[in-house]
């Protein structure tokens, strides 16, 4: 198998087992695919520095070859902050009303583009597979080409794909998209994101989809394909299995008391429904008294990108609302909602994962959502939770005998955890086991082979 270099806008260095917390589910991914086929990964530091030199800092752990940059405040603020995640994010998740249009956001966003694509020129060799990752590099490929790069190239991404006529209220939106056909092939998360942009292809650039996927407009082509990222599975039932796991395991029954526990693991984002999911389980209370000190709701939730504003307001938000659920229901013995914004080691959240009754996972849009996979792997194959499941998560699509609700309705969410509480053994196997089937089946290696075969295919069929 050819090298296979890997970009992304942060690279996280592997750091032996159990993983580096609940964040960094494309970081377990990405490290597992490299250990696969030796190469290197590519990104942003995370750093910043006064000037952008261009300097890489290359470095090795746990077999994972990495190559990263720092970048100038400016760039921080203009194409990360700004138009990644204050322009991209919202639009792609469909919050129209947060996203934000800023000439200078566009401008920085190309800018560091254009950088990375210089800096990582002379480490392609002439047979590598080059494969981007997610929303923060569409015009990267298109770069790469411009700097005389002629080598397989593909893009993956992650998160959702917008409706066709939502799209259109990007500025520059088409130049967005003809930066995909720099690539030789591109794939989603889900059919449904897949469909949107044939959508957008067919109705506004006139293309056409062939067989095999491709897609053509004009004189430009690119194969596109649906590939639904999985975990790396074999590791986290290693991880489950863990001294650390079951020590987690136990502490958490210990600390349950006997009351049954739903958990929820979500990076702190207005994507993920946490707003939605706390009204919906304050619906059950409301309805059901006789669930009073009998089951409580852990939420999980790491802070993230808190430099943007409609970050620190949902956090305030939940912060609030937590704790007026709290203090209407709570009583010297019993706390509804334990809401805790820090993330834990894989190995530990595996063994809070087994103790949950419930996994609990209503975003409004998500590209995948492989916390739902983790909970379900978590399972003790004897007695498994069940897993309530966003119907606008694209886990959805593959884990279909999870409970499937919409995330805006409180009395689905509240049905849903009812239900779930009450489910007899037998269909909560059932379910568990078709679940597991899938996640089993479609892992991350199964992810990784899927793509770079694609990618591979179409250099042959082109050579």
């Amino acid at each position: 198998m050819s090298r296979l270099i890997i970009v992304s806008n942060r690279v996280q260095p592997p750091t032996g087992e159990g993983g580096s917390g609940s964040q960094g589910g494309l970081a377990v991914a990405l490290s597992a695919a490299l250990r696969e086929s030796s190469g290197i990964w590519f990104g942003w530091s995370g750093e910043v520095t006064d000037q952008f030199t261009g300097h890489i800092n290359l470095q090795r752990n746990f077999g994972v070859t990495t190559a990263t940059v720092d970048l100038e405040e400016q760039d921080v603020d203009e194409y990360y902050n700004g138009y990644a995640n204050r322009t991209l994010w919202p639009l792609f998740h469909y919050r129209m009303d947060l996203a934000e249009f800023e000439s200078g956001f566009a401008e920085g966003y190309e800018r560091v583009n254009q950088r990375f694509a210089e800096t990582l020129e002379p480490l392609i060799e002439s047979d590598d597979l080059v494969w981007i990752h997610d929303y923060h590099m569409f015009p990267l490929g298109q770069y790469l080409r411009d700097g005389g790069i002629t080598n397989r190239m593909g893009f993956f991404l992650h998160i959702p794909w917008p409706p066709y006529r939502l799209l259109l209220s990007l500025p520059n939106h088409r130049q967005l998209v003809e930066t995909l056909f720099a690539y030789d092939v591109v794939g989603f998360q889900t059919i449904d994101s897949l469909g949107s942009f044939h959508d957008y292809v067919t109705q506004e650039m006139g293309g056409t989809i062939g067989e095999g996927g491709r897609v053509t407009v004009g004189d430009r082509s690119v194969v596109a394909i649906s590939c639904p990222i999985g975990i790396d599975t074999t590791n986290f039932l290693e991880a489950t299995e863990s001294a650390a796991a079951r020590y987690a395991c136990y502490r958490m029954r210990q600390s349950s008391n006997g009351r049954d526990m739903i958990i929820g693991v979500d990076r702190l984002d207005y994507s993920k429904g946490l707003e939605e999911r706390f009204l919906g389980y304050e619906r059950l209370l409301q309805t059901d008294e006789a669930l009073h000190g009998e089951v409580f709701l852990l939420q999980i939730a790491p802070p993230s990108r808190g430099d943007v504003q409609s970050y620190r307001e949902i956090r305030a938000s939940l912060d609030a609302l937590s704790g007026r659920i709290n203090g209407a229901y709570a009583d010297v013995e019993w706390v509804p909602i334990r809401y805790v914004n820090r993330g834990y080691p894989r190995d530990r959240l595996a063994g809070i994962y087994r103790a949950a009754k419930i996994g609990l996972v209503t975003p409004l849009r998500d590209g995948m959502n492989l916390v739902a996979k983790e909970y379900i792997a978590a399972q003790d194959p004897e007695n498994p939770g069940v897993l309530i499941l966003s119907r606008f998560a694209g886990a959805a699509e593959q884990l279909t005998q999870a409970l499937l609700i919409n995330p805006y309705s409180p009395e689905e969410i509240a049905d849903a955890i009812k239900l779930a509480l009450e489910m007899p053994l037998e269909e909560r196997k059932a379910r568990w086991r078709a679940c597991m089937d899938n996640i089993a089946a479609e892992d991350v290696l199964w992810w990784r082979k899927r793509f770079t075969d694609a990618l591979e295919g179409v250099a042959q069929s082109v050579g």
